[in-house]
């Protein structure tokens, strides 16, 4: 992987943990030669881990609506900025610079970015690892649930396998450069049990 897209929260969240996080991972990334694709945001966890990539030399690249850019939210410091005109925009170009996808805790809109780039991979439109940065047990309960979703029989075993989880950065960020997408089923065969 080069360049690693990280979808986090707007806002800073209640724990400490959370910004530390950020800097842990801006830290793994300048170890590892990698750059960052993220939401373009000078605020909450996106704004803590983007000063932090940058401070260690990790080349940033953001991307912002540019209804969101004018709200003075868009980081004027990245090593570049690509302001769009969609949050659709926004995602499709996210997924377009990364090499892989991994979560730090945020709210729905992180949630939403996620779901959508394992939704793609788990239909086959990119063979890219997703994971969680399970910080303080934040995505524990979203594990579980995906958990029940596959007990249940709606999330088929080798779809529930393209989420990765982990809580340390360094061993998550060594399964994601390992993984290779199991074999997903023919359109035709979603649905089918």
């Amino acid at each position: 992987m080069r360049n690693l897209c990280v979808f986090c929260g707007s806002a800073a969240g209640a724990r400490p943990a959370y910004a530390a996080s950020a800097h842990a991972l801006a830290d793994s990334l300048a170890r590892r030669g990698m750059g960052l694709v993220y939401g373009g945001g000078s605020v909450g966890i996106m704004g803590i881990l983007a000063d932090a990539c940058l401070a260690r030399g990790v080349p940033v690249e953001g991307v912002i609506p540019r209804h969101l850019d004018e709200r003075e939210i868009g980081h004027k410091s990245l090593t570049r900025l690509h302001v769009v005109e969609s949050m659709h925009e926004r995602k499709a170009l996210m997924a377009e610079l990364s090499d892989g996808f991994v979560a730090l805790p945020g709210g729905i809109g992180t949630m939403e970015e996620l779901f959508e780039v394992y939704t793609w991979g788990q239909l086959g439109l990119h063979p890219k690892p997703v994971a969680l940065l399970d910080v303080e047990g934040y995505y524990r309960p979203l594990v579980q649930f995906l958990d029940h979703a596959t007990t249940e029989g709606f999330l088929r075993p080798e779809h529930r396998g393209f989420l990765l989880s982990g809580s340390e950065i360094d061993p998550l960020l060594d399964a994601m450069t390992a993984w290779r997408p199991p074999k997903v089923a023919k359109w035709m065969e979603i649905g089918q049990t």
